[in-house]
């Protein structure tokens, strides 16, 4: 079984991610988290497969969460889902070993993840 875990501050954004993985993969397991802080707390009793990730969240972003959801699920696939499109924020997830796909969240946003995901 798949497990998911959408973490963004954004109610809107998780229930959003949350709608189109279902569609597409109803059978897998979508967990959410508000922050990095509780996403570290979930990988206690939650193995995440893929993450969608946000950058800028109130207390630990997206990029201080990586090496700590890494080291805590090394298997885990991660892409940064985020509104921050400058090349230098690219570099960064290239450089951390992660996908990057820009906001807003849409259903064919969520597909390309998808399709990457299954490389």
């Amino acid at each position: 079984m798949t497990t998911v875990l959408v973490v963004d501050d954004s109610r809107i954004s998780r229930m959003l991610s949350r709608q189109f993985l279902i569609q597409k993969q109803p059978s897998w397991t979508i967990a959410e988290a508000a922050s990095g802080e509780d996403a570290i707390a979930q990988l206690d009793s939650l193995t995440p497969d893929l993450v969608l990730l946000d950058l800028n969240m109130p207390g630990m972003g997206g990029l201080a969460a990586v090496d700590k959801i890494q080291a805590k699920c090394p298997s885990a696939r991660i892409t940064l889902l985020t509104a921050n499109v400058q090349d230098a924020i690219q570099d960064k997830a290239r450089s951390l070993g992660i996908g990057f796909a820009a906001k807003p969240i849409t259903e064919d946003r969520i597909d390309q993840i998808l399709a990457d995901f299954g490389k």
